[in-house]
């Protein structure tokens, strides 16, 4: 190391300095042409053309960025009538799924593998993060959301006062809910049972649509990296701040994958730190020695 910087001048190191700055502000900012930039398309493969009949119109529109409807009303597990927006955080991400508690496998699928994500997220129920599920099924009652409930909080470990609010409601309120977030299901008569799809949706602090996760098992670095983008950086610890840089959301996966051009701005980043400190100590060395001349 010495070696190498035994002839430099003491210009020298503010002329590196500026070419460090540049070389990092040229990696910093995004360019628009680079994969995944621009607006996110739909990441909803289209329905077979031989879909079975009940599952016609069985669909997730996506509406990212639309605000959910605070004012619709519902049920919650003490009977009592509670609009969407007071249950809703307005600090924290929210878990929103749209289920119904008859469901005999699906459901139970889409909310088992929710809980198990969120046990291993290492993010904190009721911290970081809240979450909301709704009954597409207005005949399910009040009992059974407090039944439901408190099973998921038990495989969890939390308790009766985490944050994880089960309700019931009208078949209007229901809709209104269901339309607003693109959630597309039926009532099937000859099976007296819902059609629906199998999706978790991430709401950001101020109530609107950030994230679609999708089927019957949620990764959870998928699931922490959604909440960590809905929440735009006010959850989370500092390194999990930096990770989300790295990672990018795929639409053609549905998944978060690495993300090349993030980890290049930090290690550009990293080598602007490391060599500003380099020059910077060779310049006050060669200060001191002209002072003492």
């Amino acid at each position: 190391m010495m070696s190498l910087f035994s002839h430099i001048s003491p210009r020298a190191p503010r002329t590196g300095m500026f070419i460090a700055a540049a070389l990092v502000l040229a990696t910093v900012f995004p360019a628009s042409a680079m994969p995944g930039g621009g607006k996110t398309p739909r990441s909803i493969v289209e329905a077979q053309q031989d879909a079975p009949p009940q599952l016609e119109g069985v669909d997730v529109e996506e509406h990212l960025g639309d605000p959910v409807p605070s004012q619709t009303r519902f049920t919650d597990v003490t009977g009592q009538e509670v609009t969407l927006g007071a249950v809703l955080s307005k600090t924290r991400p929210t878990l929103l799924t749209l289920v119904y508690y008859n469901c005999p496998l699906l459901c139970n699928l889409v909310l088992n593998a929710q809980v198990k994500s969120m046990r291993e997220l290492g993010l904190e129920l009721g911290k970081d993060y809240e979450a909301v599920t709704v009954s597409v099924d207005p005949e399910d009652t009040p009992t059974m959301s407090a039944e439901r409930r408190r099973k998921h909080l038990q495989s969890m470990g939390k308790p009766e006062s985490a944050p994880w609010h089960f309700m019931t409601g009208t078949e209007t309120e229901i809709r209104r809910l269901a339309d607003a977030v693109g959630f597309k299901y039926k009532y099937d008569e000859s099976t007296r049972q819902y059609a629906h799809p199998a999706v978790v949706m991430v709401l950001t602090p101020e109530g609107s649509i950030s994230r679609y996760l999708y089927g019957t098992d949620f990764p959870p670095k998928d699931m922490k990296l959604a909440l960590l983008e809905a929440a735009g950086g006010r959850v989370g610890t500092s390194f999990d701040r930096v990770v989300m840089s790295c990672f990018k959301y795929d639409t053609a996966t549905r998944r978060y994958g690495f993300y090349i051009f993030g980890f290049i701005r930090l290690g550009a980043m990293a080598v602007f730190i490391a060599l500003a400190s380099v020059l910077i100590y060779f310049w006050r060395r060669e200060l001191k020695k002209g002072a003492a001349a």
